[in-house]
């Protein structure tokens, strides 16, 4: 299964020049992209190949399967971290 993952650090292309953080609804379709592929690799059958996509590339290379599953979940918990980081920055907002 060919998996690109999303990585927090491919975020900061996405991002405008004047905030250093994704706006909130690009992050939260960034979550529930990533809540996919953790799924995607929890449900696989141990005998499955798993695919990882070189970087600004078309070409794939063989990965192991619970190497990938740690790492998307790491990288949800990346996501997840930062949605709640700004969740909390906009409820300071609304108080001050």
């Amino acid at each position: 299964m060919p998996n690109r993952g999303t990585r927090p650090e491919d975020s900061s292309v996405l991002t405008p020049s004047d905030n250093s953080t994704p706006p909130k609804e690009d992050l939260s379709s960034k979550i529930k992209e990533q809540k996919i592929v953790v799924d995607e690799l929890s449900n696989l059958k141990k005998n499955r190949k798993v695919y990882r996509q070189q970087q600004n590339s078309n070409i794939f290379f063989l990965a192991d399967r619970t190497e990938m599953l740690s790492e998307s979940k790491n990288i949800l918990d990346e996501l997840k971290k930062e949605y709640q980081e700004i969740e909390n920055l906009e409820k300071t907002k609304i108080k001050k």
